[in-house]
């Protein structure tokens, strides 16, 4: 678990409404608000847009030292709103932490190393799972969780269960899976065409069914179909 980056950003307050909204974003700045669970009111501000692209660059949780009409908050960037066609921002959420109040956010999870069984075995490095929730103080919140995957061989699994959370608590459930090293996929493959013992003896009964000759000394069932036309004579 490694310690977030604290970027200092410069907002300037603004009036709400959307005409305003769109007259910022012409200016290239983004509409933002400012709330917290200590805050009497929230702030609408602004900031310039190439400053929240350089947070958003990269994938780990974002905390900033925002200044806004003079006063310094240490906040959390909380949510952000894209566009749903050109993807440029559109309006961004930033949370004020309070030391002693915990908070409940996502943090991104990366593997590090080359498992045993992709380097020795040939095997695939699957990971359903890229984000983790987690509840913690600000004190302690991470930028994001490593996990190391080098001793992995194939089958292996890590769960959230595996991750060391420190100070945090985990919300999802311990038992979902992070990642996981797959079998080769032509291995994968070919024992999956292969039939099972009950695959073949079902095909077998399906073939009778179907009218395949009889063994040599093999007796007709009752209900067979000579039997049939005999009792229609």
């Amino acid at each position: 678990m490694t310690q977030p980056e604290i970027y200092p950003l410069e907002g300037t307050i603004r009036e709400s409404g959307r005409k305003e909204s769109d007259k910022l974003r012409e200016e290239l700045r983004i509409p933002a608000v400012l709330y917290g669970p200590k805050q009497k009111d929230n702030v609408h501000f602004s900031i310039n847009e190439s400053d929240l692209e350089k947070i958003l660059s990269r994938s780990e949780t974002k905390l900033q030292t925002l200044t806004v009409d003079g006063k310094d908050y240490r906040t959390l960037l909380k949510d952000v709103d894209f566009h749903p066609v050109t993807d440029r921002v559109l309006h961004a959420d930033f949370y004020v932490l309070e030391s002693d109040i915990p908070v409940t956010l996502k943090v991104p999870i990366r593997l590090t190393g080359t498992a045993i069984g992709v380097r020795d075995g040939g095997g695939r490095v699957f990971q359903p799972m890229r984000i983790v929730d987690i509840k913690v103080l600000p004190d302690s919140i991470p930028s994001q969780f490593e996990v190391d995957i080098t001793n992995l061989e194939i089958g292996d699994s890590i769960h959230v269960g595996d991750l060391d959370m420190e100070d945090a608590v985990a919300l999802d459930d311990d038992s979902r899976t992070i990642v996981t090293i797959a079998p080769p996929k032509s291995e994968a493959l070919f024992t999956s065409s292969i039939p099972t013992e009950e695959e073949e003896i079902a095909a077998e009964d399906v073939e009778l069914e179907e009218g395949e000759e009889l063994e040599e000394g093999e007796e007709p069932v009752e209900g067979d179909d000579d039997e049939e036309e005999e009792d229609k004579k």
